[in-house]
């Protein structure tokens, strides 16, 4: 009997002891997990080197697969330039912008994102969103235009943690020039 209460009182020892580690699990170390508003870092690597070259690799759950698919398919006039890809990688890209787009994220900030454009929009831009006027609306159009900043969609000169997909408006540092 004394071997019986003594495995139950080291198994609620274990568990009482290890909730406030599991807790945090949810909150720094893996904080993607279901209703979290991180979305986590790009991870694929073609999509990194081919668009990221020219400007932040915005994550694919920052839109929805309708969008990923107008952007992708035409990238040879893509916001007034040449972005054409040989097939295989853009196929590549594509894959993972529609794999992992807003639809497919338990991300809160992505369905926030969804809930702002119309059912059968696509909007090309982030900053077209709803969701992205509204969250930004305090901000002048002046403040976008500093040197430092240049333009709206330019989410990492703000957004510290940006390419972590960590949008936390208490992380954001706006320059002054």
């Amino acid at each position: 009997m004394k071997l019986k209460q003594s495995y139950y009182l080291t198994i609620l020892l274990i568990c009482i002891l290890s909730a406030p580690v599991l807790a945090s699990e949810g909150r720094e170390g893996n904080s993607r997990g279901k209703g979290s508003s991180i979305l986590g870092p790009v991870t694929n690597s073609a999509y990194l080197k081919e668009c990221g070259a020219c400007h932040f690799a915005f994550q694919p759950q920052l839109l929805p697969r309708r969008s990923w698919e107008k952007i992708m398919g035409t990238l040879d006039n893509h916001f007034g330039d040449s972005a054409t890809l040989d097939e295989a990688t853009r196929t590549g890209i594509l894959d993972y912008l529609v794999n992992n787009s807003a639809e497919k994220s338990s991300s809160r900030l992505s369905g926030k994102l969804l809930a702002s454009i119309g059912k059968s929009d696509a909007p090309l831009r982030i900053t077209d969103t709803g969701y992205f006027k509204r969250k930004h609306d305090e901000v002048r159009a002046a403040v976008f235009k500093r040197k430092s900043i240049g333009t709206a969609s330019n989410c990492v000169a703000c957004h510290l943690t940006a390419e972590k997909g960590d949008f936390d408006e208490h992380k954001v540092k706006i320059p002054k020039i």
